[in-house]
């Protein structure tokens, strides 16, 4: 069964348990463009619309989908709650399992109204009767979340499922696909046959989808700048177009199959060697068994050779045999009395008295080196202490230098006075300058006028004024005697006793009012018409401005001579107090240095005390040591003796043991040497065992009996190595009991010899045949190998060859596709509105890693004028440009992989990287070239992209989620535009109807 679809194309889709797609029926106008917008809560994000296209892209075979590793990747377009809507988890489940339903009628049927549903059509069939070569053919994809995770069936008419709710859409779509006929006989096509069952060979999608709905996307030439992406990328694009991303990983698969067989033959190779390395040590094997059989065969011989020589001799080895049994009974003896002797000794040697000495001497010598340490450690401080007082020596000599022979006493003696005659010269120095502030202060009045704050107060109180000195000039000679007279002059008796700084003339009327104003200023005094009111006494003072100036300067100037005086005794009093403060320093250095002395003498001391402790415990520790030493080398050599005598009682009691055994084995020889027993061995009389050696050769009747045992026993030896030449080789339980009986004696051994030969000698006889057919299987597994080897070595070339073959027929078919897309998009470029345009695609060597891809890289390159020569399309263009030979190259893409059918082209986030300026012209040029060609461009977009496509494109649909709580969108929004509106009206009415009907 194959293309089942034929040559009808898609015309209603619907989807059921689809992410959060409406399950209503969406008619689809084929051969034109048919934009999917969005309407979501927000924005045009959460609509579904990349799940919708995403569903198409499943059920018209896109191979991106890899359905033949099973398409589990379409198992994540299931309705998921957790993603539905914030609280979904809680109040919806996710589906297990979900519907993607494809209507197909012929893409050229005439009008749909031609068709008529027939009445009481249980089936709802859309176009006619089932059987007709024009009935429309309904196909239900399985969406399983397990495995298998698609299954499909399909049968003639319109099959959707219709009800008036969702949940009731859900679950007639249940019941529709329960009684839809298994499309495989017993079972239903899954996801790696169904793009062969329902297409065949040809390609009926081709796609750009986004992340959201698939891990792995191809590159989508209309994401962004087509000069931004790499020409493998370009390839990578195109290949996922026309379907060469298949071949590609075929041709990757070839050359892994190429390896793998290469990989084969060597191990075929390296198999045959370790077959032929085990095989050799096989048959070396069964070579030594081969010996053991002669070598076996040789030990029986002569073990009968040595029961002949035992009968011929029993008679005198009887005598012998007795004597030896003395022997061994006497040496039993003297080896009791000797272990006797030794456990003796030994007990006395275990005496705990030494375990004593040797612990209180170790005791003993632990105080003593306890002490020892004690006063090491002692010493060690006194040490340190005895340095750090000579490290502070220095610093006392040098302060003690300053003390300049003075002891404290007197030094501080000095210090006091010192600071005595300081204080004097500061007592000075204070007086002086309250002299030079006096006289500062006196030449500041001076130089104000006299009376000045008399004059301020009148003046504030607004009672004119002015000083009496200020108003008299007095001569020179008048200020020289304040007591003496002149002839014809003023009264100077009169001025001595006037106070006549602080004297100020004013108004005989205002008088009052001047004394109420100077109430503050005691001793002031007021002269006027009425005469002179004085506050205070004074002295003579001169009168004149200029001479009481000159004589405020002189007062300030030999106060101020004082004043440095009084500061010069200060410093040399300061630096007076300065050395004696350093003398009583280094006088107080000098008693700490003697107090330092005396106790570095006293550490001298007490280190020569702990030295002498410390030499004279030397001897004792040492003594100590030497003591335990000594003990514990006696307690040694003592355990040493116990050991050798433990040692001497093992072998007395070994020599015991084996005196005893021998006695005991001599009388079973003797016992066993009785002439009737050795005949009954032999199997004859005595005579005819000397009749047997007397027929031996000349080199073996000398043989004694141990003579002839010891020649059977190498052989026997030899065989059993030659047998088993390993030591944990596989021995058959008997004979692993027998050689273990044999160990501890001669006699064991001749006693269990005849057994150990015939268990022997059953072994090989049961490994001969086996050997033999291991011979044959060795030899046929050798030449089996070789031919193996051959095959897989010849495998290898053909897989190369093939390989080879392959990528030849691989590279003329990618360069024919790629030819086919430069011809079809040097055709679509002159055909709207270019110069020409072509593809230059070099072809590229192989890579030598298997997993590696094959990488081909594809320029396009196109004219940018009538004549001109062709420019790669990374070189600098205009965006329109660019946005214009992107759209071009993809339809030319998918135009070359449609092999002249029907093709649908699905974008993902259509025109999201196109100029706002030339999106509409990118849009109706994908519909003109779908129309044109018969291509059904079925595009999602953004919302900035809505207004410019929905001029342009021949179908509109709309998704609407209106709210986050609403699990399931609304019904979509579907709008024919020019001459495609009846047909959709048609297609939605006639599916409505016959799914109502069905």
């Amino acid at each position: 069964m194959e293309n089942v679809v034929g040559d009808r194309v898609l015309i209603a889709v619907q989807a059921v348990n689809i992410s959060r797609l409406s399950t209503h029926a969406v008619p689809v106008v084929p051969g034109t463009l048919i934009v999917v917008a969005g309407a979501g809560p927000k924005d045009s994000n959460g609509a579904g619309k990349s799940s919708f296209i995403a569903s198409i892209t499943a059920l018209l075979g896109d191979e991106q989908w890899r359905f033949a590793s099973g398409a589990k990747a379409v198992s994540e377009l299931l309705f998921n709650a957790e993603l539905a809507s914030g609280a979904g988890g809680r109040q919806w489940a996710s589906a297990g399992h979900g519907y993607i339903v494809g209507v197909f009628a012929p893409a050229s049927g005439g009008e749909l109204d031609a068709y008529e549903v027939e009445p009481g059509d249980d089936d709802g069939e859309l176009f006619g009767v089932a059987g007709r070569p024009d009935a429309p053919l309904t196909v239900w994809v399985r969406v399983n979340q397990e495995a298998p995770h698609l299954e499909i069936r399909w049968r003639e008419g319109v099959r959707l499922a219709a009800a008036a709710s969702e949940a009731e859409r859900v679950a007639r779509a249940d019941e529709i696909w329960a009684s839809l006929p298994r499309s495989a006989g017993r079972r239903d096509v899954v996801a790696r046959d169904l793009t062969k069952v329902l297409y065949g060979d040809r390609v009926r999608c081709v796609s750009f989808l986004s992340t959201s709905v698939r891990s792995k996307v191809a590159t989508n030439l209309l994401s962004q700048p087509l000069n931004e992406i790499s020409p493998e990328r370009v390839f990578e694009a195109i290949a996922a177009l026309t379907g060469l991303d298949a071949e590609l990983e075929l041709e990757r698969e070839a050359r892994r199959d190429e390896h793998a067989k290469r990989v084969r033959a060597a191990q075929a190779a390296e198999r045959l060697a370790e077959f032929e390395a085990e095989s050799r040590a096989l048959l070396a094997t069964f070579d030594r068994r081969d010996q053991a059989r002669v070598r076996l065969a040789e030990a029986m011989r002569c073990w009968k050779g040595r029961q002949a020589r035992k009968l011929a001799d029993a008679a005198a080895k009887d005598d012998a045999l007795a004597a030896e049994l003395e022997r061994h009974r006497v040496a039993g003896e003297t080896a009791a009395e000797a272990i006797a002797e030794v456990r003796a000794e030994i007990a006395t040697l275990k005496d705990d008295t030494l375990d004593r000495q040797v612990t209180a001497a170790r005791k003993e010598l632990a105080e003593f080196q306890a002490r020892a340490a004690k006063l090491d450690a002692d010493r060690a401080v006194a040490e340190n202490t005895a340095d750090e007082l000579r490290g502070r020596i220095p610093a006392l000599e040098e302060a003690r230098r300053f003390a300049d022979g003075r002891d404290v006493p007197g030094a501080e003696r000095e210090l006091r006075e010192a600071r005595l005659r300081l204080n004097e010269a500061l007592k000075a120095l204070g007086v002086a300058d309250q002299e030079v502030a006096s006289a500062r202060a006196a030449l500041d009045d001076a130089e104000g006028g006299p009376a000045a704050a008399q004059l301020d107060a009148l003046a504030q109180a607004g009672v004119p004024a002015s000083g009496l000195l200020d108003a008299l000039d007095v001569a020179e000679q008048a200020r020289e005697s304040s007591g003496r007279r002149k002839s014809g002059g003023p009264a100077l008796g009169e001025l001595r006793n006037w106070p006549g700084e602080h004297a100020v003339i004013v108004d005989a009327d205002r008088q009052a009012e001047a004394a109420a104003a100077l109430r503050e200023l005691p001793g002031s005094v007021l002269v006027s018409a009425a005469g002179v009111s004085v506050v205070g006494a004074f002295d003579g003072v001169a009168t004149g401005r200029e001479a009481r100036i000159k004589a405020a300067e002189q007062r300030l100037n030999r106060a101020m001579d004082s004043q440095d005086t009084a500061a010069q005794a200060v410093r040399e009093a300061e630096e007076a107090v300065t050395l004696a403060q350093r003398r009583l320093d280094g006088a107080n250095a000098g008693v700490r240095l003697e107090e330092l002395e005396r106790r570095l003498t006293g550490q001298r001391a007490t280190l020569a005390g702990l030295a002498a402790a410390l030499e004279e415990l030397a001897p004792k520790v040492a003594e100590a040591e030497r003591e335990t030493a000594a003990l514990d080398f006696r307690a040694r050599t003592r355990d040493l003796e116990i050991e050798r005598l433990e040692s001497r009682r093992q072998q007395l009691d070994g020599e015991r043991a084996r005196a005893r055994e021998q006695e005991a084995r001599v009388a079973a020889e003797r016992e066993a040497l009785k002439l009737g027993a050795l005949a009954a061995d032999w199997g004859g009389p005595a005579e005819s065992a000397a009749s047997w050696l007397a027929e031996l050769p000349e080199e073996e009747r000398p043989r004694t009996a141990d003579e002839w045992w010891r020649v059977a026993e190498r052989h026997l030896d030899q065989a059993l190595r030659d047998t088993f030449p390993e030591e944990d080789a596989e021995v058959p339980e008997e004979l692993r009991f027998l050689l273990a009986e044999r160990g501890g004696s001669a006699a064991r051994e001749q006693a269990t010899f005849a057994g150990v030969c015939t268990s022997l000698a059953s072994y090989l006889r049961g490994q001969e045949e086996y050997e033999k057919h291991q011979r044959r299987q060795i030899e046929a597994q050798l030449v089996s190998r070789q031919r193996d080897l051959a095959a897989a070595d010849k495998g290898a070339e053909e897989a190369a060859q093939s390989t080879a073959v392959h990528r030849a027929a691989l590279t003329a078919a990618i360069k024919a596709r790629l030819e086919r897309v430069a011809e079809e998009f040097g055709k679509l470029d002159v055909s709207y509105g270019g110069y020409g345009a072509t593809l230059e695609f070099p072809v590229p060597p192989a890579p030598a890693d298997p997993e590696q891809r094959w990488q081909w890289r594809v320029t396009p390159k196109w004219r940018r004028g009538e004549g001109q020569g062709y420019v790669p399309y990374n070189r600098r263009a205009n965006t329109a440009l660019m946005d214009e030979k992107a759209v071009k190259l993809v339809c030319a893409a998918a135009i070359a992989s449609s092999g002249g059918g029907h093709l649908c082209l699905v974008l993902d986030e259509l025109g999201r990287n196109l100029g706002k300026e030339h999106r509409r012209e990118a849009v109706a040029l994908f519909r003109r070239i779908g129309e044109t060609y018969g291509i059904t461009v079925i595009g999602a977009l953004q919302d900035d992209m809505e207004p410019y496509a929905i001029d342009a494109c021949g179908q509109y649909i709309k998704l609407r989620r209106s709210s986050d709580a609403m699990p399931y969108n609304e019904p979509p929004v579907i709008v024919g535009h020019d001459q495609h509106a009846d047909r959709v009206k048609a297609l939605a009415a006639f599916v409505d109807r016959t799914s109502e009907t069905g």
